[in-house]
Order: C-alpha cells, then structure tokens, then sequence
C-alpha cells in the first residue's frame, strides 16, 4: 500500500487467492475501492511490487515488464521491457523527483530508466563519480519505446562488484561504528557558560493553539499520542482504550491539507459509525496503555491492559487480535525493516519479539527488572533500545537479539527507580533522547555513553511528564507536571522556550489545578508544531505566531546585552538556572 506523493490518495497492489494481480485506488473515507487498474497478466505467482511519482504515475513490475498507468485513468499508459532480463516479477522504486526508476534484473543486477531530467542526474552522478574515483561507472544509454508522455530513457548500469566487504565486529559493536558519519558535535558540543536568553510565552495571542473538537462521550486522559506519518492526522489513546483520529481537510486556507493550529480539524469517523475500541478488562486502573503506527498510516495497532488489536485505519475495523494477558502489553514498536515484527513490551519486564504473519513468538528478551515503558530501534546501528521502570536501558543486537549492555539511569540522591523511561532515536540513528520524570538525557548509542543529561530546577521545578524530537531532531520538546512546555536545544539541552499553562489552556480548565499535559508529539515535517494530550481528556495543537514560526531559541546574550531578541511575551536572563 502506497500513498501518493501528497499524502492525498492511496492505492494497493496485491495479488488475489486465485493468482489474479490488481492495483487500485481507495476511497480512504468510505473503505471503499474508488477505481480498479487493468492490464494485468493472469495467474500471477508471487507479490506484485509498484510505487508512484509526483501524483501523477503508477509503475508496477509485472509479466517482465514494467508497466504504466495515470492515475486518473483506469487503462495501461505504457509498458517497458527496459531491453529485457527483467524477472517475472521486479521490484522498482522512484527517487523522489521522479525521474529515475530503478529496476532490479533476474541475475540479481538492477537498471535505471530516466527521462531527460534523470538522464543529466546521471550524467553529473557519473561525473562527480570520475572526479573522486578518477575510475568513472561505465554507462551504456540507450533510447527507450516508452510513451512519450513519460519520455523516459533507458540508463543501463553494468553490475560491478563492490571493493567494499564487511568488516568483523566485537560483540555487534564495533560493527555500530563503521561507516557512520559522527554526529555534529556529539563529543564535544559546546557549554559555553555565557548568559541565553529565555523566551516565555504566557499568553493566548503569543502563539497559535487549536483544540480537537470532541463530540462523542468517552473522554477520558490522553494516555498516547501520534501524529499520522503522513502528517493531516493526530491520533489519540485514551486511558479508556478508546482511539480518537482527528484529520484536517484541504481548503484554500489550508491548502496542503497538513496539520495545522490556524484550523479545527474534523474528527474522523468512518460512514459505519465504528469506534476504534480496545479491549479492556473489568479490574483496568493500572493498565498501561500502547499504540503503534504502521508508515503508511494504513493500520495501527494499540492494547490497554487486554490483548493487542490490529485496527485498519480506514474502516476502524479489527484485523486480528493477539497476545492476551497475563502478562499484558505495555509498549510496542514495529520493526524498522519488517512491518510483520512486532517489538512488544510487557508487564512482566520481558520483550516478545512477533512474529504476526505467522502468529509467533519468535524470541524473548529478559533482563529488565520493571514493566517495559520504551522501545526504540536503530537502522544504523542494528539495535534496539529498550527502557523500563527499573529506570534502566538495555541495548540488544537485532541480528541475534543477543544483549550488548545495560545502564542504569544517574538517579538524584535518594531516588528509587520509578515512573516510566522513554527512548526516541535522533534522525541520525545514533543519539538518543531518554526521558525520565527526574531528566532529560542524550546517549550516544554507538558507545552507550550519557554525553548530556537536563534536571528540573528553578525555571521548570516539576516532574517530566513525555518529552520528543522535533521531526529535524534539532529541538527537543518537554511537559511537564505543572503544566508548563520546554523547548530545548536538542545538541546542549540548553533551554531556550518555556511556554506556560495559560498559553494553552483555558482558565475555567486550570482552575482544578490538575490539568497538565501526559504526552507531547511533534509534527512529522513542521518542527515547529507540536500536540499535546492533557488530562482532561483535550488534544491541543500549538506553533509559533507567523511569521517567526520559530519558539526563540538560539539567542544568546553579550555582556548582559540583547542580542537580537525575538521575544514573544516575556524573557529572563536565566544562564545560572540553566547550567547542566
């Protein structure tokens, strides 16, 4: 299943029990097929793979071939042998501009179709490939009988064997390190001690806040919290197992359809009136509730105290169910590279790795003294991090699930272990942000090394309630229990934005003095937008004000002086409070 570049249409590829291939695109609202491609082959044996470009084309590896469709109309555009010893079946991709297609061979080689765009990326690929290697790839280009529509030419690529092999690794370690650009300023990031100036924001008309509307009876607090992969959608867990999905619609005043504070999305149901309910037990006060997005946001699956429900996000229909307690599911987290494994926390401190095509166990992870409160998996590195309430972190090797190391988190003096622990790679895939009620922390994955760590003080007193990356992992977003926001610089932790309880929420809800946030999530491509689920039951969307559309960070203070200030409210020289 397939997203269109936009994010506004949705298309499958799959072949039926009786071998019949099929492509078609879904009416996402209705959970119904919109339109059905034809110009399969028969009988095909084995899965059918497509992908698409700039909103416009569908390319789908099928009889040898690579055919083409419109998206908007139902017959074949065009097809391909890209001159022949393609398999039966191949697999293709676009890059991201659309103007080169890759295709793999039947003796394991792959080609690169281009139109004349493509064509010049080639060539000055090919050029800057000579300049470095002075051994340039020897291309043979050669013109194509594609539609001219597409007007793509055929750029074979001689396979060539790859001076490169792989390197021995000590215990899945040393393996972690190799051939991974280091991360800007992760050993030495700078703590100068000159003052910052802190921006506060402590009033409605300094930034932007939209509140979900909610009109169905079942609020209860914000247990989890997710933004839609796509990003038009915020998706809620509440402690009451019921799963509430917001979207917003394209409109002129909104015409990327994406998230926004500017706007009241709608809250999405489908025609049916299903609700995206768990399965919840009777005796449910100390159930954790989990939740977890596939990428193509086609699926989620979620569990609050009873078993684990697979739920299709266009129907909120149930797919299947697993996992029934005792123990209970507490985090889960779908495999980077597989969404058929399943990463799944449990109460009794074990890690399942599942299996769900085949409904297995395939093994367990044991070392954990405490429920499991965080998973987090690095491509980079081949591991997965695990964190618990025992306040410790494991680092397991995902090619054996074998356990490198553990380390416990540097508790304040007289702390016992408690609260939940949660981990969130950087988009390098080798920093990791660990959030604890007591700390903010930045790990350095590759050597399991603290290299930053953040305690609540005199600005922000209280206990950490749910802290995230922004999607560029540039800042760091943190709620705490009194109601407050931080926004830190996410290389120092340097806090640079505090955005105060009367920002956000309403005063008639901030008189029981219990209101706070439980979970932040920030937008999958704004880094400035963030949302948050309160106690209460209430989403909220927040960002900066246009047209700084930034929280204020970054600005330092010379000799007491301000030094290009972009203050929204308030600002407090603040260097001795923030000193790590």
């Amino acid at each position: 299943m397939l997203y269109s570049a936009d994010g506004s249409r949705l298309f499958s590829c799959g072949t039926s029990k009786d071998g019949d291939s099929f492509l078609v695109e879904w009416n996402e609202s209705e959970g119904k097929i919109k339109r059905t491609y034809s110009g399969f082959r028969k009988n095909a044996n084995g899965v059918v793979q497509f992908d698409t470009t700039r909103n416009r084309f569908l390319a789908v590896g099928d009889d040898g071939q690579i055919k083409f469709w419109h998206m908007d109309n139902t017959n074949i555009l065009t097809s391909t042998e890209a001159e022949g010893g393609l398999p039966n079946l191949p697999r293709l991709r676009f890059n991201k501009e659309g103007n080169l297609l890759v295709v793999t061979t039947a003796d394991n080689g792959f080609k690169v179709l281009a139109n004349a765009n493509g064509l010049r990326t080639l060539r000055v690929m090919e050029a800057r490939s000579y300049e470095a290697s002075r051994t340039p790839l020897e291309m043979k280009v050669s013109s194509s009988a594609m539609g001219a529509s597409i007007g793509p030419v055929v750029s074979k690529v001689e396979r060539v064997d790859s001076p490169a092999r792989p390197t021995p690794s000590l215990n899945g370690v040393e393996l972690m390190t190799r051939g991974i650009e280091k991360p800007r300023n992760l050993e030495h990031v700078s703590d100068k001690t000159k003052p910052w100036e802190l921006t506060e924001i402590v009033d409605p008309t300094h930034c932007r806040t939209v509140t979900m509307p909610d009109n169905l009876e079942s609020a209860s607090k914000v247990a989890r919290l997710l933004y839609t992969n796509s990003g038009v959608g915020v998706l809620a867990l509440g402690t009451n197992g019921v799963q509430k999905l917001w979207k917003w619609n394209r409109s002129e005043q909104n015409p990327s359809g994406k998230a926004t504070a500017t706007i009241a999305p709608q809250l999405w149901q489908p025609n049916s009136g299903l609700l995206m309910t768990n399965d919840v037990p009777e005796n449910s006060e100390g159930a954790v509730p989990c939740i977890a997005l596939s990428k193509n946001d086609s699926y989620v699956m979620s569990a609050c105290g009873g078993k684990v429900s697979l739920f299709n996000m266009m129907t909120f229909k149930v797919m299947t169910t697993f996992m029934a307690p005792p123990p209970a599911s507490t985090f889960l987290a779908f495999h980077p590279q597989d969404n058929n494994i399943i990463a799944i926390g449990m109460d009794d401190s074990a890690i399942h790795i599942y299996n769900v095509r085949v409904d297995e166990v395939k093994t367990k992870l044991k070392g954990h003294q405490k429920r499991i409160s965080g998973l987090a998996f690095s491509t980079s590195l081949n591991i997965l991090v695990s964190s618990g309430a025992d306040a410790q972190l494991f680092f397991w090797n995902t090619d054996n699930w074998e356990k490198i190391k553990s380390v416990a988190l540097p508790l304040p003096s007289g702390k016992t272990p408690q609260g939940d622990t949660r981990v969130q790679f950087h988009s390098d895939q080798v920093r990791l942000l660990v959030c604890h009620e007591t700390q903010l922390a930045i790990y350095d994955a590759s050597k399991m090394e603290c290299i930053r760590q953040w305690m609540p003080q005199e600005v922000l007193s209280s206990s950490i309630s749910s802290a995230v990356y922004s999607c560029n992992s540039q800042l760091v977003y943190a709620t705490f229990t009194d109601g407050n926001i931080g926004v830190f610089d996410a290389d120092s932790l340097r806090l640079g934005c505090r955005i105060g309880p009367s920002a956000y929420i309403s005063p008639v809800s901030s008189n029981s003095q219990t209101v706070h946030p439980v979970v932040v999530a920030g937008h999958p491509q704004e880094a400035n937008q963030i949302a948050v689920g309160l106690t209460n039951g209430a989403v909220k969307v927040i960002e900066p004000l246009e047209p700084e559309r930034k929280w204020g960070l970054h600005v330092p203070v010379d000799n007491g002086t301000e030094n290009g200030r972009t203050a929204t409210s308030s600002t407090t020289n603040t260097s001795e409070q923030l000193q790590r």
